[in-house]
């Protein structure tokens, strides 16, 4: 007799499965998100374990730094005098940065926080095309849960400058900066993982040339001004002193 006649001569009513070459992909990929969940778990675990007692090493506040290592890209509006039209642009590039700061507890930090970076920044309304030097600062605060999880932080900028190289016959320095940076970040052990978003407003400028038209090096044009609008990508190093 067949095998599928014994089959169902054993169990009336049933058929005998054979899986397919579909049904056998499938239990493959089930095997592997089981195996994955499972190495997830173990991970997540021994992590669970490991943090208390490392935060049971550390003081409970003291000095700190972080430098980081940042990736910026943002959109500019500007407004020129007469005869030039506003304009809107866009700026992209790497940077630097650095606080530098007190926790007053294991959860809560308050500190300076500087940035340093060297755009590609782009004018639509003069063809603008020059590499920029880009800087701020300003007080920043923020909580977190020790050694590993969430942090959150905003800073207010105080001051700082956007000042690109000349193109296309055009010269123009953005000083006087201010705004605000907020940010998250996962932090384990001495690294962060973040993501911040600023605003700033430029309120002074020096144009220096336009066109066929100089200025005096250093003349101050208070009626061109620029908003820049920022995301910024960054890898952090958290460091106790």
């Amino acid at each position: 007799m067949p095998m599928v006649e014994k089959q169902e001569a054993l169990c009336p009513g049933r058929q005998l499965f054979i899986p397919n070459k579909q049904n056998r992909k499938d239990y493959a990929v089930m095997n592997t998100v089981i195996l994955t969940l499972k190495k997830l778990i173990i991970v997540f675990s021994l992590i669970w374990i490991v943090a208390p007692q490392v935060r049971a090493e550390e003081p409970e506040g003291g000095l700190f730094v972080e430098p980081s290592i940042n990736s910026e890209t943002g959109q500019n509006s500007v407004s020129y005098p007469t005869p030039l039209s506003n304009s809107s642009g866009n700026s992209e590039g790497f940077g630097l940065g650095a606080r530098i700061g007190f926790h007053l507890s294991e959860a809560f930090f308050l500190g300076v926080d500087g940035r340093y970076s060297m755009p590609q920044f782009k004018d639509s309304s003069v063809n603008y095309d020059a590499r920029a030097v880009s800087t701020n600062y300003g007080p920043v605060v923020g909580v977190q849960m020790p050694i590993v999880g969430l942090r959150l932080w905003g800073s207010y900028i105080l001051g700082g400058d956007l000042n690109p190289e000349e193109s296309e016959g055009f010269d123009v320095r953005f000083r006087d900066a201010s705004g605000y940076r907020v940010g998250a970040g996962f932090r384990l052990a001495a690294v962060s993982l973040n993501l911040e978003y600023q605003e700033q407003k430029y309120g002074q400028s020096n144009l220096e040339q336009v066109g066929t038209f100089s200025f005096a090096p250093g003349s101050t044009i208070d009626s061109v001004e620029l908003e820049s609008k920022t995301w910024l990508a960054s890898l952090s190093f958290p460091l106790e002193l």
